[in-house]
């Protein structure tokens, strides 16, 4: 409901600026009586409105890429939809935002290589159910793409998984989404999931086999495992051993 809610606030704020240059318009005819100098008025309110949007563009581009999964975690739908717009131009995709309406299921537009694909981009405060792979299905079809992603700062439910698998669809899940942050901006600090939490030493469970790092024991959506303490930069895990 955000998404749709965010989409026609843009819509209006489209139909505001139309009127905005009607009144100019009427306004600059009612003063001067001539179709020159109302042309000429409108014209530089015009393009002083696009110099501002130009700068306000800019600024909220610069804020996208500083953004980490914090700031995404509170983003609405449709500033979500642009900071992945940003951030797959960083990976050198073309991208670009669909419509406001009758996205019929795609949120964005990629293409790299010759390929096209779909995605659906997904804010949510919970773990994202099978609908969104549903409709990006039918987004690859409607928009004769090569492939179909969702993307979101969640996670994904078994039948949300269930499907994208049986339908070749592409899950980018939270911590898939902060790597890519990683690289869209070097600095941020990535924080540690918040679904897994350290409870025992590291000391008490051995090393890492691939990178010679202290294992710890950590607790997830399926309970305890041991995961490599030097994570994100080695994501080794292992089943604890009864």
């Amino acid at each position: 409901m955000s998404k749709r809610k965010t989409k026609k606030q843009q819509r209006q704020l489209e139909e505001g600026i139309k009127l905005i240059l009607l009144l100019v318009g009427g306004a600059a005819w009612y003063l001067t009586q001539t179709l020159y100098a109302t042309l000429w008025i409108v014209g530089a309110v015009m393009v002083l409105m696009i110099v501002l949007v130009v700068l306000q563009n800019n600024k909220q581009k610069e804020r996208l890429r500083k953004s980490g999964i914090n700031d995404i975690d509170s983003m609405d739908g449709i500033r979500f939809e642009y900071y992945l717009k940003e951030l797959y131009l960083s990976r050198g995709y073309g991208a670009e935002v669909t419509n406001a309406s009758g996205d019929y299921g795609a949120d964005l537009l990629l293409n790299k290589d010759g390929k096209k694909i779909v995605v659906q981009a997904k804010r949510y405060s919970k773990d994202v159910g099978i609908k969104a792979v549903q409709e990006v299905i039918g987004a690859k079809s409607y928009y004769k793409a090569d492939e179909a992603w969702v993307v979101s700062n969640r996670y994904f439910t078994k039948a949300a998984k269930d499907l994208a698998q049986k339908g070749n669809v592409l899950l980018v899940d939270r911590d898939t989404l902060i790597d890519y942050i990683l690289v869209l901006n070097p600095v941020s600090e990535r924080p540690e999931p918040s679904n897994l939490t350290t409870t025992v030493p590291s000391s008490t469970y051995g090393t890492c086999s691939k990178c010679g790092s202290p294992m710890v024991l950590r607790t997830g959506k399926r309970g305890e495992f041991l995961g490599c303490s030097s994570f994100p930069k080695c994501r080794h895990t292992e089943d604890l051993s009864i």
